[in-house]
């Protein structure tokens, strides 16, 4: 599903986001993705949905090549994926409806397809009572399920998460990713990069770490022990990461 070869990102002449990060992920799986501010999380995120491009490497998902990806094929790929960012990205002078809607009307579906699937993404995140309301009449996690809804509206193969739960109080952080797990249930490959490491410790999923741009390690789901440190040496067994 998802495949990186080698990828770096230079920004200018002495700035490097990303060296040398190879990885593979299954379609199906849920993937956090992790490390200290400046790791190169979002920078990698942004070239999965070939917001940029890589400087070095090779980067597929859902079987497109994106570096070497043709203009013309961009949307055909975030056709294929859902995007959700920490910030919510939600237009305040539309409602939840039109919020949600608003990437169907773009591709051109039908006005009585957009609303069937609209109320359906509202409904699976709790909020198909509130499509008349705006965004700032809506609590942080209300605006962040409006933000999950219209990923989802278009059933992506791929839903990628940058923090979303960076702005909620643990209770709501919990149910989100309660949320993304039942996605995930039905055949979504999801990607979530996160600095909670409670989520982390609870959900058990398996756990890529960037550090100064590099993978820093990659943990199966399910690790036994949960430490917030990598071995020490090589040769010890790991017991979990550093975050």
């Amino acid at each position: 599903m998802i495949t990186l070869t080698h990828v770096g990102k230079q920004y200018g002449r002495i700035h490097t986001a990303l060296a040398d990060v190879s990885f593979h992920i299954d379609a199906g799986e849920f993937i956090f993705l992790t490390g200290p501010s400046g790791a190169g999380k979002s920078t990698l995120l942004k070239l999965l949905f070939r917001e940029q491009v890589p400087s070095t490497g090779e980067i597929r998902v859902a079987g497109h090549r994106l570096a070497s990806m043709p203009d013309k094929e961009i949307a055909v790929l975030r056709r294929k994926m859902g995007v959700v960012f920490q910030d919510f990205k939600l237009i305040r002078t539309m409602t939840v409806f039109e919020n949600v809607a608003f990437v169907l009307k773009i591709l051109g579906v039908s006005h009585a397809e957009q609303k069937q699937r609209t109320f359906r993404a509202l409904k699976m995140v709790g909020l198909q009572h509130k499509l008349a309301s705006y965004p700032m009449q809506l609590s942080g996690g209300e605006q962040q399920r409006v933000a999950i809804a219209r990923a989802l509206v278009n059933d992506p193969l791929v839903l990628v998460a940058d923090e979303p739960t960076g702005n909620l109080d643990p209770d709501l952080a919990q149910e989100i990713m309660t949320l993304f797990e039942r996605i995930n249930g039905q055949g979504t490959t999801v990607l979530v990069a996160t600095h909670d490491r409670n989520l982390i410790q609870r959900m058990r999923k398996r756990l890529i770490g960037l550090d100064h741009g590099r993978v820093a390690f990659d943990y199966p789901a399910a690790t036994s022990t949960v430490v917030l440190g990598p071995p020490a040496e090589a040769s010890r067994p790991v017991d979990g990461p550093r975050l």
